[in-house]
């Protein structure tokens, strides 16, 4: 197999992490996308159409044709990705990460489907970090570490600590015991705020929330509930349009991103591949993202690339993160490494506040594991902590 042509003439179909969709087409012009056409340069969109209804309603894949891909929601685009795969009469199909951005409710429908197509006699490799789903879907389990094959078992002579620990190299701590933090002033505070979201509709009514030193305030709920446009809030990134938002007492409201910043706020985005990184940067570029004016990186005037190169070998160490080196594009990176790059750099600064949205989505249990382990530090040193999850 030399190519992706090859690989769909052999009948294998691929579902990518991050969908292969055009936003601004509708469901069945993307399934059309690279088709071979029978009558010349002319595609038959009305034939193309009426298959994609008849794999939907197949499969349980429920998505409107006509429909933008843009005005899709996550669940219904990586339906549409199915739907493509099946199109092109695929007998095995590889999905990446296929739940990484779904709510549970998408999760149980798409292992429905899933099930359904084994029944059907289709092939199914299907790749996670998240042991329960993994459990769950598969009837063998296979476990790769570092590009190695570490071994391969049967879903039944398998538990989630066995498996967490081939694919870590030792045992990883699945739960930990609560326990109870000083808690002391107020240091982030939401007083009746509102926003509004993508589409301009309300997002959030009447917010009122407060964080205090040492604790971590946990905010559930299904994904599209408001979670996102909520840390946007706090970071600055979107306007509330009213009430207000106090950071160590001062009122931030209208304060720029850079502000909020310098008066002690850490972000850690949800998306991080596209609100986190830039990722054609190298992983010392990434490192020193909203401090590079600032000493010891600037003078104010030049670079100190020394200084960069230091300092960023040194994160690189203290926060585990397995790179080349410093100048590798943290595009390469593991979405682990990644997401600990993106911890090292925000963390280096000592914040007082940390809004960290969905910080372990993506990542395998080990880096999770030290993901909570920062979040539960930055806590007993005092930090407040907006943890917002699923």
């Amino acid at each position: 197999i030399n190519s992706p042509t090859t690989a769909i003439e052999l009948g294998i179909g691929m579902i990518h992490q991050h969908f292969m969709l055009v936003d601004s087409l509708t469901v069945t012009e993307n399934v059309a996308l690279g088709l071979a056409s029978s009558r010349g340069p002319l595609l038959d969109l009305d034939r193309v159409e009426a298959r994609v209804r008849e794999l939907s309603q197949t499969y349980g894949l429920q998505v409107d044709p006509r429909a933008p891909v843009w005005t899709l929601a996550v669940g219904e685009r990586q339906r549409v990705e199915i739907i493509k795969a099946l199109y092109r009469g695929a007998a095995l199909l590889i999905l990446d990460e296929p739940t990484a951005v779904l709510t549970p409710q998408e999760v149980d429908d798409l292992f429905v489907t899933l099930k359904q197509m084994t029944q059907d006699g289709h092939s199914l490799i299907f790749i996670s970090h998240k042991l329960h789903e993994v459990l769950a879907i598969s009837q063998r389990i296979t476990v790769l570490r570092e590009g190695k094959l570490i071994g391969t078992t049967p879903n039944e002579n398998v538990t989630r600590a066995q498996l967490a620990r081939m694919m870590v190299g030792r045992d990883v701590l699945m739960e930990r015991a609560h326990t109870a933090a000083a808690q002391g002033a107020v240091k982030l505070a939401l007083q009746n705020v509102c926003a509004l979201g993508i589409t301009g509709q309300q997002a959030l009514h009447d917010v009122s929330l407060e964080v205090r030193s040492g604790e971590i305030l946990g905010v559930a709920g299904v994904s599209g509930n408001g979670q996102r446009e909520l840390a946007e809030v706090i970071a600055g990134l979107r306007p509330a349009t009213a009430g207000a938002v106090l950071l160590n007492g001062a009122d931030m409201t209208s304060a720029s991103v850079r502000h909020r910043i310098e008066q002690g706020l850490a972000y850690i985005p949800e998306e991080r591949m596209h609100d986190a990184v830039v990722q054609n940067f190298s992983v010392a570029e990434n490192l020193i993202l909203q401090s590079h004016t600032e000493p010891p990186y600037s003078n104010g005037f030049f670079l100190d690339f020394a200084a960069i190169a230091k300092r960023s070998k040194q994160l690189v160490s203290d926060f585990r993160v397995k790179t080349p080196s410093i100048d590798t594009p943290i595009k390469s990176l593991s979405g682990g490494n990644m997401q600990k790059v993106i911890f090292a750099r925000e963390l280096s600064r000592n914040p007082s506040v940390m809004i960290a949205a969905q910080p372990t989505r993506g990542v395998d249990i080990g880096a999770m594991e030290y993901i909570h382990q920062c979040m539960l530090d930055q806590r007993a040193a005092g930090a407040a902590t907006l943890l917002i999850s699923e």
